[in-house]
């Protein structure tokens, strides 16, 4: 794994340190494990009911919102593309314990390929409450807004910085599977577009200031990890971006807050 440096004044480092501190950039992660897979992909699950209509939410538990109609043909749509990148060869997969995410995963239709499917809670989808009220959600989006979408706490849910903290944890157990000389040469999550920018948040190290300038992957579209000859991963495609900011740029390259 490589690590970079961030410069503190009074210590040696290969960073020029006048003015405040930056964080460095990161190279893409390298894993010397045994069996690291050569291909990390993940997809976003198909358009959900919920995606259609939000006031299902107030009704349906959300871990048990199906796919709609459109969502199943967008999955399928994706399993074609998921099958090229695998190109016949085996697959783990791991899922989200959510209906749709389940559904996903059978419209991809990858048959024989999957070697093994592992339902993973920590792939879940961010926890915004229980049953939701349609007017007070609207409310808590507007609070989150302004007070930033990686550390906002959703009442009776979660904050981006809780969901990362899972993802670490669930990091861990993938490099435990990793160290298994028979582990699958492919890796497969599908999960939810919040989980996938917040995993690729933790492997790559960006900062929460370059997070928070992230789009949501659509529905049904797929990112991958790609092993490089060297054993680092790299993204196949970037997230789109609402606003125009670095990997490196921290809290302090944020404009001021007017109190």
């Amino acid at each position: 794994m490589f690590l970079s440096c961030l410069p503190l004044p009074g210590i040696g480092c290969c960073c020029p340190f006048p003015g405040p501190p930056k964080l460095a950039p990161r190279p893409a992660l390298c894993l010397e494990v045994m069996s690291a897979p050569g291909k990390i992909i993940m997809i976003r699950h198909g358009q959900s009911a919920a995606n259609a209509d939000t006031s299902i939410y107030n009704r349906v538990p959300d871990y048990r919102i199906p796919l709609t109609p459109l969502g199943v043909g967008q999955a399928r749509a994706a399993g074609e593309e998921v099958r090229r990148q695998l190109d016949g060869r085996p697959v783990c997969v791991y899922v989200s314990p959510y209906l749709r995410a389940y559904q996903t995963l059978e419209a991809l239709n990858l048959g024989p390929l999957v070697e093994r499917v592992i339902e993973e809670p920590r792939l879940r989808e961010q926890d915004w409450a229980n049953f939701q009220i349609a007017g007070d959600i609207e409310d808590q989006k507007e609070l989150r807004n302004a007070y930033g979408h990686f550390f906002y706490r959703f009442r009776e849910g979660e904050s981006g910085s809780d969901v990362y903290d899972r993802i670490s944890s669930f990091m861990e157990t993938l490099y435990r599977h990793w160290s298994k000389p028979n582990y699958a040469p492919n890796a497969l999550f599908v999960t939810h577009g919040l989980t996938m920018r917040l995993f690729c948040m933790r492997w790559f190290h960006w900062s929460v200031e370059y997070f928070e300038s992230l789009n949501n992957p659509d529905n049904a579209e797929v990112r991958t990890l790609l092993r490089t000859d060297w054993g680092k991963y790299e993204l196949d495609k970037p997230f789109t971006q609402w606003e125009d900011r670095r990997v490196d740029e921290t809290v302090l390259d944020a404009p001021p807050m007017v109190f």
